[in-house]
C-alpha cells in the first residue's frame, strides 16, 4: 500500500456501530492501536472491517500494524468474516492479496458471492497448488471472463494437466521437410514414359485414400494442425480422437459451427475437457440449445447444470423431470421447479 493517500482509491463501506466507536476518538490512540493489533474482543467481521479501514487510512503506524495482523490472523477469524453474505468486495480483495497462499482462507474467498474479477485475476496469476486448482475447477467463477483461463494457462505454477483441461494446446515441433535430391535423369524414353505412368498411378492411389485412412498415417502434430484448419469432415473425425491435444484443438478451429458444438454436447460420451472448453465460451453457452444439452450431459458440473435449468422452457423441464437419462439430482430439481410454478 502506498503511503500517499492520493494514490489509494476511495472506497465506501458501511461501518458497524462497534467499528465506528473504535474509529472515533473514544479511548484515544492506544485503543485504536490495540484494535490494529487484533487485541480487542470483537467479532471476526467487525475486526476485519477495522483492519481494512486502518489499511486504507492516513495513519502509518496503524496501517502497518493492521497489515501485520491481517497477515498472521488465524484462518477461522477470516473465515468468520467471509461467511458474511454482504462483505464488501474490496475487503475480500485485501484478504486475497495478503493470504492467497492460505488454502482454507482462499476456499472461503472463492465461494463468496461478492468476490470481484480483480481478486480472481490476482489468484489466477499468483496462486499455486490447491488454491490454483480450486480456482480452475470453479466453473461459476471461470465463466465470468476468458481472461481467467488465459491467466491460469500463463501461470508458471499451472501444471500441464490443468492447462490442457482449460483448452491449452501443447506446442508441437513440426520438422522441416527433408530436401530430396533431384531425380536421376532417365535416358531411355520408353523407361521414362513407364516411370511417369507409375508415378501418376501412385498419385491417383494417394488421392483415392479416404480421410479416415489418411488419419491412420498422420502424426499427432499433423492431426493437431488439421484439427485447427480442416473442414467439417476432418473435424468430425478428429473430435473423436482420444488424444486431448487433438480433440480440444477441433473446438479452436475458427470454422467450427454452432451445430457442431451442439453435436459435441449431445454426445453423452464426450470427454470432460471438451465440455469444460464449451462452458468457457460465452458465445456458445448463450444458445438455449447448448444450455439444454449441457443440463443433460453427465460431465457438466451439477451447480452449472442447475443454473442453466432456469433458462429452459416449462416443456423442457417436464421432459427432464421424467427423463431416465439424466442424474437424479437434475430430475429432483426439475420436479421442484414444476412444483414452484404450480403455487
Amino acid at each position: 500500500m502506498s503511503d500517499n493517500s492520493a494514490d489509494r482509491e476511495k472506497i465506501k463501506i458501511v461501518i458497524p456501530a462497534e467499528v465506528a466507536k473504535i474509529m472515533s476518538k473514544w479511548g484515544g490512540h492506544s485503543v485504536r492501536l490495540a484494535a490494529a493489533r487484533g487485541a480487542l474482543p470483537m467479532s471476526g467481521h467487525n475486526l476485519i472491517t477495522v483492519l481494512f479501514v486502518f489499511c486504507y487510512g492516513e495513519h502509518k503506524e496503524l496501517r502497518n500494524e493492521a497489515l501485520k495482523t491481517l497477515k498472521t490472523l488465524p484462518a477461522q477469524i477470516l473465515l468468520s468474516a467471509l461467511s458474511q453474505d454482504e462483505l464488501h468486495p474490496s475487503i475480500i480483495d485485501l484478504i486475497v492479496k495478503l493470504r492467497y497462499r492460505d488454502t482454507a482462507v482462499m476456499q472461503g474467498a472463492l465461494t463468496h458471492r461478492m468476490i470481484g474479477i480483480k481478486s480472481l485475476l490476482f489468484l489466477a496469476e499468483k496462486s499455486s497448488g490447491d488454491v490454483l486448482d480450486m480456482l480452475s475447477h470453479n466453473d461459476e467463477v471461470m465463466l465470468k471472463t476468458d481472461a481467467l483461463r488465459t491467466s491460469i494457462i500463463n501461470n508458471k505454477n499451472a501444471d500441464k494437466a490443468m492447462k490442457l483441461r482449460l483448452g491449452w494446446v501443447e506446442p508441437v515441433a513440426i520438422p522441416d521437410p527433408i530436401e530430396e535430391e533431384p531425380p536421376e535423369v532417365v535416358s531411355n524414353e520408353a523407361d521414362a514414359e513407364e516411370d511417369s505412368e507409375a508415378d501418376f498411378d501412385e498419385d491417383v492411389e494417394e488421392e483415392s485414400l479416404s480421410k479416415y485412412q489418411q488419419l491412420q498415417e498422420m502424426t499427432v502434430a499433423e492431426k493437431i494442425k488439421m484439427a485447427l484448419t480442416g473442414d467439417k469432415e476432418w473435424r468430425s473425425l478428429l473430435i473423436r480422437e482420444s488424444n486431448k491435444q487433438v480433440n480440444t484443438a477441433v473446438l479452436k478451429n475458427p470454422r467450427i459451427s454452432e451445430g457442431e458444438v451442439v453435436g459435441v454436447v449431445k454426445n453423452r460420451s464426450a470427454p470432460e475437457e471438451l465440455i469444460r472448453i464449451i462452458l468457457l465460451n460465452r458465445d456458445w453457452v448463450k444458445l438455449i440449445e447448448i444450455k439444454k444439452a449441457l443440463v443433460a450431459h453427465p460431465r457438466t458440473p451439477l451447480q452449472t447444470a442447475v443454473r442453466y435449468m432456469t433458462f429452459l422452457s416449462e416443456k423442457d423441464i417436464r421432459e427432464l423431470a421424467k427423463s431416465r437419462e439424466v442424474g437424479q439430482a437434475i430430475v429432483n430439481n426439475a420436479k421442484r421447479m414444476l412444483m414452484t410454478k404450480k403455487r
